[in-house]
C-alpha cells in the first residue's frame, strides 16, 4: 500500500510489450495474485489463469520483473516451464528472454527457481525467529481469551467490564465446587449465566457480546494457562499435514506442557493461581474414565464404580447391570488376557452397604462443622448469583439510557432515522422489563439471605448425615462424590467357593481398614460352611425335629441359604434332607408329584444344570411343566427318553447361541394315562 514502485514497474511491463510490437488488444495483464505469497499455487487464481492461457495456446510471451517470482515452489515453477516448452511460449524479465525448450535456458530458469525457493525459506525463517524472540519475552499475542483484552500499548489486562470479570471468577469457583465440565455447563445454563465474548473480527470487532456457554469454550478456558497468569507459546503449532488429512480432527492436537516452546509464569494478570490451574487439569484428567482413572461420578446405582478393585489381580472392577436395579461388579481380566477365569465379581448391594456404613461413621464427628459450612456455601452461592443479576440489570439500564440519548440527539423531523432509534429504545425498555420480572421471580425463589427456618433446616439435615444420605433428593452421583472424597480404593477378595468376602478400604491420608461381609451365592456348594450347615441339619433331625422346626432353629442360629432371600423354609429344609436321605415318613410335598414328575430343583440336580435355565425351558414350552395351584411350585414331567433329550439339549445349549435343533426343543407327546394331581396348572 505504501511502497508502490515495484507495483508501478510491473504494470509498466504492458507498455514494454507494446513497444516490442504486440498490439494493445493482445496484451493481457493478470494481477489477481497481488499481495499473495508464491509459496504455492493453491488459492492463486491469477497463476491458474496464466496456466490456462498457456495451455490454450493464447500466449507468445510471459513478462515479469523476475521470472522466478511467478512461483516460489519448484513444483509449480517446473510445471509452468513444461507447459511453456510444449506450447513454445517465451518468458522474459529484466535480465533477458528465455526459451523453456532450450536446454541452456531451461537450466538457467531451473536455477533461478531453486534460488527463489531458498530465498522464500530464508525470509520465512527470519520471520519465525523474530516471532519466537518476541514470544520468549512474553510479548507476542495473536489474541486473548474472554476475560482479557489487549491494550493499545500491546499489553494484556483484565477485561475492563466488571461483570465480565465476575463471570470468569464465578466459573472457576463453581468448577472447584462441582468438579465436572458437564455439571458446570448445566449449572451455567440453568442459571442463565452467559459468557463475555469480545468479537475478534467483523464490524463489531472488540465489542462485548454475551453468548450462551458451550462445553468446548469451558474446556478451553480451564486448559488455558493465561488465567493462571502464565504466558505460553507453541501450545498448538501448525501441522503441515493437517490440510491433507481426511478429517479435521488432526488440527485439534495440543502439545503437552513439557513441549511448549515458551512458558513464563507470573507474566500476566491472573484470575487463579498456578497451583489451582494444575489442580484443575488433574481433576479434568481424572474425570476421563480409563484403566487408571475412575472417571466422573455417574448416576448409576453402583456407588463404588471406578473405586472398587479386584483383590486378586488388582484390576478395576467393571459395573454391569443384569437388571435395571441390580448392579454387579465384574472382573474382566480373563476376557482381556484370554485366560481361565480366576477372579470373580459380586453384587453391589452388600459391598455398597458396607462402605456406606463406614463413610457415615467417618463423617459423624464432623457433622457440626459440615452444617456450618453448608450454610456458608449456600449463602455464598446466592450472593454470587444476586451480584450477577444486579450487573445484568445495570447493563440493561445503561442500554436503555444510551438508546434514549441517541433518540433525543437526532432531529425528530428526520423520521427515517428517528423511527429506527425509537424502535431500538423500545426494544431496550422491553428487555429491561423482562429482566426485572425474571429477577423478581429469582428473588422469590432464592432470597439473598437465608431465613431462620431455612437455616435451621439446613443445619438439622447436615447434622443428621445418615438421614441426608438416604433422602430422595440426594442423588447417586452426590453419594459417589462423598465416597471419593474419603476413599481412594476398595479391594474385594472374592472366592468362588465361599460367601465370605474380605474387603480392604484405602482411605484418603493412608489409613487402611479391613472388613468382612457375606455375599449371596448361587448354590449351596459355594457356601464356605456348607458342611457344618448339613451337619447341624442332620443333628437336629436325629433329635427328632421336623423340617419347619429345623428351619426356625437355623434362622435363629444365623445360618442362611445361598441367595439369602428370607432365610430357611420347610421346602428348603426338605431339599437338604433329601441329600442325606433323611425324609422318612414326614409329610412332604412329594405327594403332589405324579408318575415321572420331578421338582425343578431335583431334575436340575439330576441333569447337573441350573434350575433357572430349566424354568426358562418350561416357559418356552420345551418341556412338559405345570405349577401347583397354591404354592406355585414348578413340576416337570420327564421319563427316561425325555431325560436323554434334555441331556442333548443341555449339551447344545451355550451362551449367546439361539439356533437350537428342533428335535431337541420339541418334547415328546405325554401319554394320556399319566396321572396328574387335580387343580394343577398345566403348560
Amino acid at each position: 500500500m505504501e511502497n508502490r514502485e515495484s507495483t508501478a514497474r510491473q504494470y509498466a511491463l504492458a507498455d514494454y510489450a507494446r513497444s516490442l510490437g504486440w498490439p494493445s488488444e493482445r496484451v493481457l495483464v493478470i494481477d489477481e495474485d497481488q499481495g499473495q505469497s508464491g509459496a504455492t499455487a493453491e488459492n492463486r487464481s491469477g497463476f491458474q489463469r496464466l496456466l490456462g492461457e498457456v495451455t490454450m495456446d493464447h500466449v507468445g510471451l510471459v513478462l515479469g520483473l523476475e521470472m522466478s517470482r511467478l512461483a516460489r515452489s519448484s513444483k509449480d515453477w517446473h510445471h509452468l516451464l513444461e507447459l511453456c516448452a510444449i506450447f513454445s511460449t517465451l518468458l522474459a524479465d529484466q535480465d533477458g528472454v528465455y526459451d523453456a525448450g532450450d536446454p541452456n535456458d531451461r537450466l538457467l530458469l531451473g536455477l533461478k527457481g531453486t534460488m527463489s525457493e531458498v530465498e522464500l525459506h530464508t525470509m520465512r525463517n527470519r520471520l519465525r525467529r523474530g516471532a519466537l524472540n518476541k514470544a520468549q519475552r512474553g510479548e507476542l499475542f495473536h489474541g486473548v481469551p474472554f476475560g482479557y483484552v489487549i491494550l493499545a500499548s500491546g499489553e494484556v489486562a483484565f477485561d475492563p467490564d466488571e461483570q465480565a470479570q465476575h463471570v470468569v471468577r464465578l466459573v472457576f469457583e463453581k468448577f472447584d465446587e462441582i468438579g465436572s465440565i458437564y455439571s458446570l455447563f448445566h449449572w451455567l445454563v440453568r442459571h442463565e449465566i452467559n459468557l463475555p465474548i469480545r468479537a475478534q473480527k467483523g464490524r463489531n470487532k472488540g465489542e462485548l457480546q454475551w453468548r450462551r456457554p458451550s462445553l468446548a469454550t469451558l474446556c478451553q478456558m480451564l486448559h488455558h494457562p493465561i488465567y493462571a497468569g502464565a504466558y505460553a507459546y507453541g501450545r498448538r503449532p501448525r501441522d503441515p499435514k493437517a490440510k491433507y488429512a481426511a478429517s479435521a480432527k488432526r488440527r485439534q492436537r495440543w502439545k503437552p506442557k513439557e513441549e511448549w516452546l515458551v512458558l513464563i509464569k507470573d507474566r500476566l494478570p491472573a484470575y487463579i493461581t498456578w497451583q489451582r490451574y494444575e489442580s484443575n487439569l488433574a481433576r479434568l484428567k481424572a474425570n476421563r474414565r480409563g484403566a487408571e482413572n475412575a472417571g466422573a461420578p455417574s448416576r448409576g446405582m453402583a456407588l463404588l464404580s471406578g473405586v472398587v478393585a479386584c483383590g486378586n489381580c488388582g484390576k478395576r472392577l467393571k459395573v454391569a447391570y443384569p437388571s435395571r436395579h441390580s448392579p454387579h461388579y465384574t472382573c474382566v481380566r480373563h476376557l482381556l488376557e484370554a485366560k481361565e477365569q480366576s477372579c470373580y465379581g459380586l453384587k453391589s448391594a452388600e459391598i455398597d452397604q458396607l462402605v456406606t456404613q463406614q463413610v457415615l461413621l467417618a463423617l459423624e464427628p464432623a457433622s457440626l462443622e459440615l452444617s456450618t459450612k453448608a450454610v456458608e456455601d449456600i449463602e455464598k452461592e446466592r450472593d454470587s448469583l444476586h451480584t450477577h443479576w444486579k450487573q445484568k440489570l445495570k447493563r440493561a439500564r445503561y442500554d436503555v439510557e444510551l438508546a434514549e440519548r441517541r433518540y433525543r440527539a437526532v432531529d425528530p423531523e428526520n423520521r427515517l432515522v428517528a423511527a429506527s432509534l425509537e424502535k431500538g429504545w423500545e426494544d431496550a425498555l422491553r428487555t429491561e422489563r423482562q429482566l426485572e420480572d425474571e429477577y423478581d421471580r429469582f428473588m422469590r425463589q432464592s432470597p439473598p439471605q437465608l431465613t431462620t427456618d431455612e437455616r435451621a433446616r439446613i443445619q438439622s439435615l447436615a447434622r443428621d448425615i445418615p438421614a441426608l444420605w438416604h433422602q430422595a433428593a440426594t442423588t447417586n452421583a452426590d453419594r459417589k462424590v462423598i465416597i471419593r472424597c474419603l476413599i481412594d480404593r476398595v479391594d474385594v477378595h472374592v472366592k468362588c467357593d465361599s460367601e465370605h468376602v474380605d474387603a480392604t478400604i484405602h482411605w484418603k491420608g493412608g489409613y487402611v481398614s479391613q472388613h468382612e461381609f457375606i455375599r449371596p451365592v448361587a448354590t449351596y456348594a459355594q457356601l464356605r460352611d456348607f458342611e457344618s450347615l448339613m451337619g447341624r441339619i442332620v443333628e437336629l433331625r436325629e433329635y427328632g425335629y421336623v423340617a419347619s422346626e429345623i428351619a426356625k432353629i437355623l434362622n435363629r442360629e444365623g445360618f442362611s441359604p445361598p441367595k439369602r432371600r428370607g432365610g430357611f423354609t420347610s421346602p428348603v429344609v426338605y431339599q437338604l434332607l433329601k441329600r442325606r436321605n433323611m425324609i422318612g415318613r414326614e409329610r412332604s410335598h412329594d405327594k403332589l408329584l405324579g408318575e415321572n414328575e420331578w421338582w425343578v430343583a431335583d431334575l436340575a440336580r439330576k441333569l447337573q444344570m441350573s434350575a433357572d435355565k430349566l424354568r426358562d425351558w418350561s416357559r418356552r414350552g420345551w418341556v412338559h411343566a405345570r405349577q401347583t395351584p397354591i404354592q406355585n411350585y414348578w413340576i416337570i414331567w420327564a421319563d427316561h427318553e425325555e431325560l436323554k433329550r434334555l441331556c442333548n439339549l443341555l449339551t447344545q445349549s451355550r451362551r449367546g447361541i439361539n439356533a437350537y435343533n428342533a428335535e431337541n426343543t420339541t418334547p415328546k407327546p405325554r401319554r394320556c394315562g399319566s396321572p396328574s394331581p387335580k387343580n394343577a396348572h398345566h403348560r
